[in-house]
């Protein structure tokens, strides 16, 4: 990886974000959505994400925007407070240099920083096997697959849940 650049992502990332997500939901699946959201959509859930007291970071090279990555909360109900997901997106010409791995080493730095305990991997489609070994190179051990919970691109696509504790992890209450 040369002269990448790791930042807090802004609002005027918005269209390097939303052109990354547009083609992993397009030609991928790593993503079960359908149909790409638009740039207002995508600025709504940045925000939620850095309103809430979540990181959302961007990959930077020559100016451009290679990557972005974030960690949200894992569910909504009150208890799982101190767990997050994590969510980390390359663009298509970017994909193999290490940026995947500088992103998500991010995340789990600034989540532990922020207090979270528990970080969960939610991978898409059981050949991402890229997203797999990066998350069991950085910490993660599998934990489950649901099979066949989604159907996109003609086929049917199983979920794959990795988990990793940060900082304290459940040895000591929050």
């Amino acid at each position: 990886m040369q002269n990448v650049t790791i930042r807090p992502a802004a609002a005027h990332d918005i269209a390097a974000i939303t052109r990354i997500y547009a083609h992993a939901v397009v030609h991928g699946t790593a993503s079960f959505e359908i149909d790409p959201p638009d740039q207002a959509e995508m600025a709504r859930r940045q925000r939620t994400i850095i309103d809430g007291g979540y990181p959302y970071i961007v990959a930077e090279a020559g100016g451009a925007v290679m990557g972005y990555g974030y960690a949200g909360h894992y569910r909504a109900r009150r208890a799982y407070r101190w767990s997050v997901e994590d969510s980390v997106y390359i663009a298509s010409d970017a994909h193999r240099r290490g940026i995947g791995r500088a992103l998500l080493a991010q995340l789990i730095a600034e989540s532990e920083q922020r207090g979270f305990r528990q970080m969960v991997a939610v991978i898409g489609d059981s050949r991402q096997v890229a997203s797999i070994a990066l998350h069991r190179a950085l910490g993660f051990v599998l934990v489950g697959t649901l099979v066949s919970v989604g159907f996109k691109h003609g086929r049917w696509l199983d979920t794959v849940l990795m988990q990793r504790s940060l900082g304290a992890g459940s040895t000591t209450a929050p």
